[in-house]
């Protein structure tokens, strides 16, 4: 399945049978990018800090991809985000999202409105906690 403008299609091959997605479908659209970019298995292994031999089990499709590593073969090779999201389908993880940009206005004003919050509950105890539980 590939996500095209917001929902999940089946993509075909050329003899109407479903082509498969996961260790294959990635290690295809990994080779396509090496080539592209003119960098032989040495020298993309060892910009992504792994063995050739790994590399090629992860291009033939030997190897299934961790998601740490597919997002370390996107950076070493430089990809989009949105190829970098395409290579996680096809690895079969769930697509990253990137967190939004913040500008110094919003966040000035984001904690002007905290700040505001917490004096109203004063005499009384107040507790911000993150996403994070911090």
């Amino acid at each position: 399945m590939v996500l095209q403008s917001g929902r999940m299609t089946t993509e075909q091959s050329n003899s109407g049978l479903p082509r498969p997605i996961g260790p294959q479908r990635f290690g295809a659209l990994l080779r396509r990018r090496r080539k592209a970019c003119r960098l032989s298995q040495l020298v993309l292994a060892g910009d992504a800090g792994i063995s050739t031999r790994h590399l090629s089990f992860l291009e033939n499709g030997r190897s299934l991809p961790s998601r740490d590593m597919v997002l370390r073969l996107a950076e070493a090779l430089d990809v989009s985000t949105a190829e970098r999201d395409a290579w996680l389908l096809a690895a079969g993880f769930a697509p990253g999202t990137a967190a939004p940009e913040i500008d110094m206005a919003t966040a000035a004003s984001g904690a002007l409105r905290l700040a505001h919050t917490l004096a109203q509950q004063s005499p009384f105890p107040a507790l911000v906690i993150d996403a994070n539980w911090n």
